[in-house]
């Protein structure tokens, strides 16, 4: 597994046990491993909106939704159409950098044995 997908494996548990000062740390170190073209913008920026949802409760957030509903067939749709999208020739960078970064997330997501 490449290192940027275990370390997003890292946040996706931190997130889920509700220890935001370690999933902080793991948020960084992805950020770090994004870099800051336009890909690793967009990837930043989506880890940042899905830390910020969970931390703060966001009910309109889509992450906070499927991490308090537990819905993973939901998550699964989610996660086909987003593959969808980065397969999309006409999206630029900052975009597949974003969507790359939630079929990220979804996927460490889903292989949680037990989701909080």
């Amino acid at each position: 597994m490449p290192a940027r997908e275990m370390r997003m494996e890292m946040f996706v548990r931190a997130l889920l046990r509700r220890d935001f000062t370690r999933a902080r740390g793991h948020m960084e170190k992805l950020i770090k491993i994004a870099g800051n073209d336009e890909w690793g913008r967009g990837y930043s920026r989506a880890v940042e909106g899905i830390f910020n949802a969970l931390k703060e409760n966001d009910p309109d957030a889509l992450a906070f939704q499927l991490v308090s509903t537990n819905d993973r067939e939901r998550a699964k749709e989610i996660l086909e159409n987003y593959e969808r999208i980065t397969a999309q020739d006409f999206r630029d960078d900052y975009e597949r950098g974003f969507y790359t970064a939630w079929i990220e997330f979804l996927r460490a997501y889903l292989s949680q044995k037990t989701l909080a």
